[in-house]
């Protein structure tokens, strides 16, 4: 594989954005799959205050080369000023799999 694998967490205020998201990263290569996990509760402090809202996650596969383009579109997309966006590394995994990752995130 030419370029390291990544899980990029990411999370909406509601399921139908966190679609619009995922489709648009899988439709241009960005990611090669995004689960989507609706139903969370989050709290948080925000502006001084503890805030308790409901929020869908995502969870994108993707590779290092497309985590940039990958955080502009979902900066483009998402309502919030600070769009919780994070990503990790994937250390190992079926050969296969990240196999098929790196294929579906090539650049075309």
């Amino acid at each position: 594989m030419k370029t390291k694998p990544y899980f990029v967490y990411m999370t909406t205020p509601t399921r139908e954005m966190a679609s619009t998201i995922g489709r648009a990263l899988v439709e241009n290569h960005m990611a090669a799959c995004v689960n989507i996990i609706d139903g969370m509760t989050s709290i948080y402090r925000w502006e001084g205050k503890i805030e308790e809202d409901g929020e869908t996650i995502l969870v994108a596969k993707t590779v290092q080369d497309q985590l940039d383009d990958l955080k502009n579109v979902v900066e483009s997309m998402h309502p919030a000023k600070t769009p919780c966006i994070v990503a990790w590394p994937i250390e190992n995994g079926s050969e296969s799999y990240l196999n098929w990752l790196a294929l579906e995130t090539a650049a075309f």
